[in-house]
């Protein structure tokens, strides 16, 4: 008599319909992505072949940097030519670099800049380049890129969030992952770290944080920007801001954070936006930058 088989335990598994659409290629969505990243990069060269020689405002925000007046910082209103924006703990950072030529110094900027782009996207570096608030970061100069490779880095090295806090100050709160996640040792660093930097700074120039603040003070309260901005109160963005990274660190979900720091920065310019670059090595180079990894749900009910 012919031995039966058991087809369950000898047969391969027949593919669900599940399966065989996660496995199907999608045509449609890698043409819509391929087409996206072409119009992007034709934005960037347009931008810079065309609008910056007719309107020479390329390097518009990197000239606050040259231009800095260590005893006047604060002189040009935010959204001015030569408007510095920053902490006294950036105006001793950016000093020196005063002793350059104007030229020098802003193809030196903007090739850290460019370094920058290639560093958050390693190969799809022109992805990250084709991101339209990405190439006008590039055509200002501001340090928005630099934001996001600082807070990509930070979930490695917590240090890094000193430059996002006294630069921009408000999107600290992406800060609030650790506190959130109980991993205290990274918040020292990166709260307590900050704090020191701070109380220093404090007790060197403590007239220039005066004047800081009454020129933040100036801003918040109404003072005209002279650029387009969105129009969303602050306070209304750093609560939902606080409340997302909150969330994702809740439910690691990393992405959150750089998404946290864009909605509080002190002011939504468009070229703001480039600090949403960090989430290209937060979702693709987890290991290296020892981001973890999202929670999956057990369903397991075994026992």
């Amino acid at each position: 008599m012919r031995p039966v088989t058991d087809v369950s335990t000898s047969a391969p598994a027949a593919p669900t319909l599940g399966s065989r659409a996660r496995s199907r290629p999608r045509p449609l969505a890698r043409a819509l992505r391929d087409g996206a990243i072409v119009a992007g990069l034709l934005f960037a060269a347009y931008l810079f072949a065309v609008v910056a020689p007719q309107v020479r405002t390329f390097g518009f925000d990197a000239y606050a940097y040259w231009s800095l007046n260590p005893s006047n910082p604060y002189a040009v209103t935010a959204g001015g030519l030569g408007a510095f924006t920053y902490t006294p703990v950036m105006v001793r950072v950016f000093s020196p670099v005063s002793a350059l030529a104007w030229p020098t110094f802003l193809w030196l900027w903007t090739a850290v800049l460019v370094a920058t782009v290639i560093w958050l996207g390693w190969r799809w570096w022109f992805a990250v380049l084709a991101f339209p608030p990405v190439a006008l970061e590039l055509y200002h100069g501001n340090v928005h890129l630099l934001m996001a490779a600082a807070i990509a880095l930070g979930f490695r090295y917590p240090a890094a969030w000193w430059f996002i806090v006294f630069t921009k100050v408000t999107p600290g709160v992406g800060i609030l992952w650790f506190a959130v996640r109980r991993e205290w040792r990274a918040f020292l660093v990166a709260a307590g770290g900050t704090a020191v930097i701070g109380a220093a700074s404090l007790a060197l120039d403590p007239n220039l944080w005066r004047e800081w603040v009454g020129s933040v003070s100036a801003t918040a309260g109404g003072s005209p920007l002279n650029q387009f901005s969105l129009p969303i109160p602050l306070p209304v963005r750093l609560v939902g801001a606080a409340a997302l990274v909150t969330w994702g660190a809740l439910r690691t979900k990393p992405w959150t954070v750089p998404v946290a720091a864009t909605l509080a920065l002190p002011v939504l310019w468009p070229s703001g936006l480039a600090v949403l670059g960090a989430l290209w090595p937060i979702q693709q180079r987890r290991a290296e930058l020892a981001i973890p990894e999202a929670r999956v749900v057990s369903t397991d009910r075994r026992g």
